[in-house]
């Protein structure tokens, strides 16, 4: 009897998976964040490139990494946390 109950407790945290449905497939919600948020961080590179600002952005290999996880969470936060 404990057992049982002690499983339906550890369990009921798989009832409800983030995914989305695309053409019947499901994937989930930080997969579509992450291609986001590396695209957004590329529009800013070049942006910033073309700009003359591509200096800010130093040292990039600790710069861009760190946008790229601002902009999945941002997009997460905004369009999955309704």
């Amino acid at each position: 009897m404990l057992a049982s109950l002690l499983l339906c407790t550890v369990l009921t945290g798989c009832a409800a998976a983030p995914s989305v449905g695309v053409l019947g497939a499901y994937f989930p919600d930080w997969l579509f964040c992450a291609v986001g948020g590396t695209v957004l961080t590329a529009i800013v590179h070049v942006l910033c490139s073309r700009g003359g600002y591509g200096g800010w952005l130093s040292p990039p290999a600790i710069v861009y990494p760190a946008l790229t996880v601002l902009f999945a969470v941002v997009l997460w936060a905004v369009v999955f946390n309704l």
